[in-house]
């Protein structure tokens, strides 16, 4: 992801430095036209605008313990914690620089001017934000979430559980598919087709979190889902595939449905995590 960020703004002409733990992965950038640093520090050294997108926060720790970042304005896009991203922020400050935190919603291929072109979520400085805004543009979208450095953690890692419940679903779907002897491409689309209609139900989730009336609207209640798992249980077994993908949201749902709330959709089941 470094990479490909770095490339986009070299061919927007921006001047820019590079420096990797391995050497070896930034050296073809410089015949794009990189300046390669022999240290994070010199990195920092080079510019008022540093970007750090390394494996996990504490390698951004480790990378820049000797960077001089006073005057410095530091923007993290490392993957991490809304808490590390605090903490990070007030590290940055201590040291004297002005901190962003990022959340990429994007692979490599989505960045620069790909089709598919992906985002950044940005929290901390609004003054960095506004004064950066057009450098961070360049390869991917910026979307700024707020002051609390927090957020755009929050945001990233909401998103990407949402994912990972995603997959687990789609992996337990091509095993019901790959038992049955059901080839997987014909089916692939319908998936696709399937989930991109019901992805839309988020909005009425977020209509119902936000009144707290979990009742309006709902047309397929918990306790007609809550008896719908046990067919979805009983294909599983049927066919010999572990349903452990689906039992922890089905377990959370019966719990919910237990508490009494039959005529409610399956949001009362975000209530039951929060307790």
């Amino acid at each position: 992801m470094g990479t490909a960020l770095a490339r986009t703004w070299l061919a927007a002409g921006h001047p820019t430095t590079v420096w990797n733990r391995t050497r070896a992965r930034a050296e073809p950038l410089v015949a794009e036209g990189a300046t390669l640093a022999d240290t994070a520090a010199e990195a920092v050294a080079a510019t008022p605008l540093i970007v750090v997108c390394l494996l996990d926060d504490a390698s951004v720790g480790a990378a820049l313990a000797d960077a001089e970042l006073a005057g410095r304005d530091l923007v993290n896009l490392t993957t991490g914690s809304p808490a590390q991203a605090r903490a990070r922020a007030a590290w940055a400050h201590e040291r004297g620089a002005r901190y962003l935190d990022g959340g990429i919603m994007a692979v490599p291929p989505m960045v620069g001017s790909s089709p598919t072109r992906g985002y950044v979520f940005y929290s901390g400085s609004r003054a960095l934000f506004d004064d950066r805004g057009r450098t961070l543009a360049v390869p991917l979208d910026p979307r700024y979430v707020g002051a609390d450095p927090g957020l755009a953690a929050l945001h990233d890692v909401a998103l990407l559980s949402a994912m990972t419940g995603m997959f687990a679903g789609i992996s337990h779907a091509f095993a019901l598919i790959r038992a049955a002897g059901v080839p997987a491409r014909p089916f692939a689309p319908l998936l696709v087709e399937w989930l991109r209609a019901m992805a839309t139900s988020a909005s009425a989730t977020a209509e119902h979190l936000d009144s707290g009336d979990y009742t309006t609207g709902v047309m397929s209640n918990l306790a007609m889902q809550v008896a719908g798992n046990a067919t979805l249980l009983r294909t599983a077994a049927e066919l010999g595939v572990d349903a452990e993908l689906l039992t922890p949201y089905m377990a959370a749902m019966q719990r919910r449905l237990a508490d009494g709330h039959a005529d409610e959709g399956v949001t009362g089941v975000i209530d039951q995590l929060l307790s």
